[in-house]
């Protein structure tokens, strides 16, 4: 029988959709055919994933109200149907997912089916979707090397890949953290998620703002922000003589990260991973809303290995933000120590290590028959 896919369950948010595609591109570089099973969301990204199938699959939220939950779950298990009658259809040698309820629908559908499955956590605390999942997963990939949340009896699965991050990302690994002299230029990155985050726009141009104006004339500022905060946050750094350039979007966060001296970011996995893959020193505000306060225990990871520090956004301000700046710039030794924690954090051979964990427990053993055909 001539091998069928490997199908990669995500969907949603760039966090579970961004190593989904770089797994994917590895996979198709060493020629190995793929299926990505994703929500309405995730098909924004299908431009992302070269030479793969895309699927939609039903899918549904578990949140809000009684009567929001009963529909969750009824898409759920129509999912769960649907993803049945796909899988049967295309013969996969295993499912990867990625955590999100996109995922849950395929996976569960291959579980039930007896098809392998593999697991990837992204976060340092281990996902209401992946723990659902973990019981009857083959492996489960992490990207720290502690996951809360883990089971006892599921802990002997785990293998820590890391987190892959896109091409583009792994490819300034070897950009050295750029030097900070006194008379030289320094440039901020200022992050929220893909859109920009509010309190990023409220609370950073008026700490910048707040600087000498020695520093304030040296800053070289990239901030993304949401398109409705633009206009606000761009008139303060105009006014104190800043030079920012803000968007909603940058195509070139890659290059812009590796120019940074320092980033102001959210914690999510992605932003997580791209730090530490480039190794740059950040101040990292938790998203508090995140599921189960994930974004917290990817910061605590970094800020204890000294590669980051932690603000619980409750503190972050406009007043404090501008004195621990100021602090940061004075101390040229103290951020290149930062950037260099943050790099030994990095793994940019995340997507290889996570293909061959994958490939490897998909492997047919002793010529034993498809999981499907013995069904049949």
């Amino acid at each position: 029988m001539t091998a069928g896919p490997i199908v990669l369950a995500a969907g949603g948010t760039g966090g579970h959709m961004f190593p989904a595609e770089a797994l994917a591109r590895e996979l198709v570089a060493r020629g190995k055919p793929v299926t990505l099973m994703t929500d309405e969301r995730g098909q924004a990204f299908q431009d992302r994933f070269p030479g793969a199938s895309v699927q939609r699959i039903r899918s549904g939220r578990m949140g809000g109200g009684v009567i929001a939950k009963l529909m969750g779950l009824a898409d759920v298990a129509l999912g769960i149907l649907e993803a049945r009658r796909r899988l049967r259809a295309i013969r996969p040698l295993g499912v990867v997912g990625f955590g999100g309820y996109p995922s849950v629908p395929p996976l569960m559908a291959a579980q039930r089916m007896g098809l392998p499955t593999v697991l990837h956590e992204q976060n340092a605390l281990l996902g209401r979707a992946n723990r659902l999942l973990a019981p009857r997963s083959r492996r489960i990939a992490t990207s720290f090397p502690e996951v809360v949340g883990l089971r006892e009896q599921d802990r002997t699965k785990v293998s820590e890949t890391g987190n892959p991050v896109r091409p583009t990302v792994a490819a300034m690994r070897g950009r050295p953290y750029p030097a900070l002299a006194s008379d030289k230029p320094i440039h901020l990155l200022v992050l929220g998620g893909s859109q920009g985050a509010r309190i990023m726009s409220e609370v950073v141009p008026g700490a910048l703002a707040r600087l000498p104006d020695g520093l304030r004339a040296r800053l070289r500022v990239s901030q993304q922000a949401r398109p409705e905060d633009l206009e606000a946050a761009q008139a303060i750094y105009r006014s104190r003589g800043i030079a920012a350039e803000l968007a909603s979007f940058f195509d070139d966060v890659p290059e812009r990260l590796a120019q940074a001296h320092l980033v102001i970011a959210r914690s999510g996995a992605s932003t997580v991973a791209e730090l530490t893959t480039v190794g740059r020193p950040a101040i990292l505000v938790p998203y508090p809303h995140a599921a189960d306060d994930h974004q917290t225990a990817n910061a605590r990871a970094l800020d204890t290995a000294g590669a980051a520090w932690l603000v619980p956004q409750p503190a972050f301000n406009s007043e404090a933000l501008a004195d621990q700046i100021a602090w940061l710039l004075a101390a040229p030794p103290l951020l290149m120590k930062a950037a260099g924690a943050a790099f030994d954090l990095g793994q940019p051979e995340a997507s290889a290590r996570l293909a061959d964990l994958v490939l490897a427990t998909f492997a047919a053993k002793n010529g034993a028959p498809h999981p499907l055909e013995k069904a049949a």
